[in-house]
């Protein structure tokens, strides 16, 4: 058996370490405690309550996969999945084409436009549930939606959109969007700041119109940007809860379930936690497929 030589350390950088003061250790070692206490050690401890049956009380019973069957046959299950797949594409479309638009139309100084910037992002200082309640109000059949659709001759249109299965969860995702557009509208933004003013005014020099400087000069530069608003609001629309739970609670009858709330339900309010494992196992199983894919598409597309 050949002997492998390892390489020994510099002693520059020993001594760099050794340089480094105890408090510092005990600074990066606190939090990393409290992380891996307090993340990463419940997520994987849902990792193994999938696998199981229990209450909460007592001993978790083993039941292998017997979780996950029961998830491909449960119907409210696939009615949440299909909710969020619709959640996911309306909630991020909607709030990154609004949050862009705006932040293209807010980028340049104007009179007035610092107000108009914390206007918009104003609904992000509430929380979920806030927002939930005050949009609650809205959609009430003598709220404001109602009474202006009146006040434009389309009464017809009025209803009780939180009650009915047809709207139910539409109506919570535009209460989601106002309030995520402004902070995708801050992170274009801070992108905007940093790509090349000089590019495009090169570009305007040489004839290109508004749309051929945003599509080849601007949108290039925001690839950084765009990887963190992808990521952002993937996690964000198959996290949501707050909102639809303060609006409809799911209902009516699960037209608009999340797999957020559903997994609430079995795990808090039937106290079915092994299952509701396996909710979470499934939510972060969509997360991390998503997120991967795309970065794998945007490295690819870099290198090129």
């Amino acid at each position: 058996m050949t002997a492998v030589a390892t390489r020994p350390a510099s002693p520059g950088r020993v001594r760099r370490r050794r340089n480094i003061p105890k408090v510092v250790w005990v600074f990066l070692a606190v939090p990393a405690v409290v992380e891996l206490a307090m993340v990463f050690w419940p997520a994987l401890n849902s990792f193994y309550l999938s696998f199981t049956e229990w209450n909460g009380l007592g001993a978790a019973k083993p039941v292998g996969l017997d979780n996950f069957k029961e998830l491909a046959s449960d119907e409210v299950f696939r009615g949440a999945l299909q909710n969020n797949v619709i959640w996911a594409i309306g909630f991020g479309g909607l709030s990154v084409l609004g949050g862009l638009a705006l932040a293209l139309a807010l980028n340049r100084p104007r009179r007035g436009v610092g107000l108009y910037r914390s206007a918009i992002y104003l609904p992000m200082v509430f929380s979920l549930a806030v927002t939930g309640l005050f949009w609650r109000v809205q959609y009430q059949p003598d709220g404001t939606i109602n009474t202006l659709l009146g006040a434009v001759g389309l009464e017809s249109l009025e209803k009780q959109w939180l009650a009915d299965p047809d709207t139910a969860l539409y109506a919570v995702l535009v209460a989601a969007v106002w309030r995520q557009v402004g902070y995708v509208m801050v992170l274009y933004l801070a992108g905007l700041k940093g790509t090349d003013p000089l590019l495009d005014d090169a570009s305007a020099v040489d004839g290109a119109t508004a749309w051929q400087r945003f599509r080849f000069v601007t949108w290039p530069q925001l690839r950084g940007v765009n990887t963190v608003v992808f990521a952002v609001t993937v996690i964000d629309s198959l996290r949501t809860f707050d909102i639809v739970w303060a609006m409809t609670h799911g209902g009516p009858y699960h037209s608009s379930e999340l797999l957020s709330t559903y997994m609430f339900q079995q795990g808090f309010t039937f106290l079915n936690l092994g299952y509701a494992s396996a909710i979470a196992v499934v939510i972060f199983a969509l997360a991390l497929i998503f997120i991967i894919t795309y970065l794998v598409r945007a490295t690819k597309e870099e290198a090129v």
